[in-house]
């Protein structure tokens, strides 16, 4: 009888009260998913104790918004979480001060998910609302100011709803880490944001605005920048690549700038004549008519990948255990790749011709991985993947505070793909 009314075309409402009490949690859940019985009879299963009944309450639009109140403080964190997705779709023009009930509900149930003691959950919401441009802004401000990156990220790099005002309070207040990294890739970044940004001395973020072609930066900033870029190789590829430069930064970049870079530079359109003639004489007082010869042979700047990386030497170092990471950390400052990437090798084991294919390849993941292999530290393994990767800021795989971002399952898979793939000879 009951499978027989769960598959008929409509169901009444005394059959559907008895139904919502059956014995059977799947006869439940199937009167769940149905959008044509009284929002009474959701309401009631929205407290069943199967949770698979909840979640199909959860993901039925036509549930009353009550319902979504109290899932939204439901125990199972899949039911959250679907709830989020569901309820985002609702979100558009809702704001703190609805009289309406129904929309004053579901406003409070994103109030309450948005605060989720779970991040997947919060995230969830984040993702949704992320390009919704009148989504409920205290909801949008919540979420940006939260301390996991992969719930604040989206709605810092995308949603329309935060000002400017918005941004500059939360880079002021200071956001979770890589959320000014966000900040600098939105789109349009305005003067004011790109002042507060270099303002904080973060590195990583200021590479990141650097490459975002759409972000407005005065020449004042860029000068500076160029003045404090000798120093900070992250920023060089980015402030070459920048559509617009203030006069006379090429000569001035031609001063410090890697052989590789050298050539970009000297191929922007913008160049005059004098300005280029100036950049040449630059660079040849630098590394004269053999280093210009060398540098147009050079890889990408990865000449490690075709020396012959000290590998016994850094053996005897591993075994003395003088081979840590402040020692690798310091070879990595002073551009000593081969020696970073033959501590790689040993350190963790890989054969060589795998440590070097994820180089090859510039694969920001392999890279990772290999240095995951060799005990590095998380955040050298950024460092590693930008300056001996050549991995542009946006591609590095960054760290998750002191932790790798990836899983362990994915670092061991990048480990046997490169494995396998050096072992096939292949390219």
């Amino acid at each position: 009888m009951n499978k027989d009314a769960l598959n008929s075309e409509t169901i009444s409402y005394e059959v559907a009260k008895k139904l919502a009490r059956d014995e059977d949690p799947e006869v439940r859940q199937v009167l769940a998913t149905r959008k044509d019985i009284k929002p009474e009879i959701l309401y009631f299963l929205a407290e069943d104790t199967d949770a698979a009944v909840r979640l199909a309450v959860a993901n039925n639009l036509s549930a009353p918004r009550k319902a979504d109140v109290i899932l939204a403080k439901d125990d199972d964190v899949t039911v959250r979480g679907d709830l989020a997705g569901k309820i985002a779709r609702l979100a558009p023009g809702l704001s703190v001060d609805e009289q309406d009930k129904a929309q004053r509900a579901t406003y409070e149930a994103l109030e309450t998910l948005a605060k989720d003691q779970i991040a997947k959950v919060r995230g969830i919401l984040s993702e949704a609302l992320k390009d919704i441009a009148d989504a409920p802004p205290d909801v949008i401000k919540t979420l940006a100011m939260d301390t996991e990156i992969e719930v604040s990220g989206p709605v810092l790099e995308f949603s329309p709803v935060l000002s400017d005002d918005d941004l500059l309070q939360i880079i002021e207040q200071g956001p979770a880490q890589g959320g000014l990294n966000a900040i600098s890739k939105r789109a349009g970044v305005t003067e004011p944001i790109s002042d507060a940004i270099v303002g904080t001395d973060d590195v990583a973020a200021i590479a990141d605005l650097l490459s975002n072609d759409s972000a407005q930066i005065r020449e004042a900033t860029l000068d500076d920048l160029i003045d404090r870029a000798p120093d900070v190789e992250l920023w060089h590829a980015p402030l070459t690549g920048r559509p617009k430069l203030p006069n006379g930064a090429e000569v001035r970049l031609a001063g410090f700038l890697a052989d590789n870079l050298l050539s970009v530079l000297q191929e922007r359109a913008d160049l005059d004549a004098d300005t280029l003639d100036a950049v040449k004489a630059v660079v040849h007082k630098r590394i004269g008519d053999e280093g210009m010869k060398g540098m147009a042979e050079a890889e990408s700047g990865q000449d490690f990948i075709n020396m012959e990386a000290p590998l016994d030497m850094v053996r005897r170092l591993y075994q003395a255990r003088k081979l840590d990471g402040n020692v690798i950390g310091k070879a990595l400052n002073a551009g000593d790749y081969s020696f970073v990437f033959a501590a790689m090798v040993v350190r963790s084991e890989l054969d060589e011709a795998v440590v070097k294919r994820t180089f090859v390849e510039k694969s920001a993941r392999g890279i990772c991985a290999a240095a995951w292999k060799a005990s590095l530290s998380a955040k050298m393994a950024a460092q590693i993947q930008q300056r001996m990767g050549r991995i542009g800021p946006s591609d590095v795989v960054a760290a998750d505070g002191d932790k790798y971002a990836l899983s362990q399952e994915d670092l061991e898979f990048q480990i046997e793909f490169f494995s396998d793939l050096s072992s096939k000879g292949t390219g």
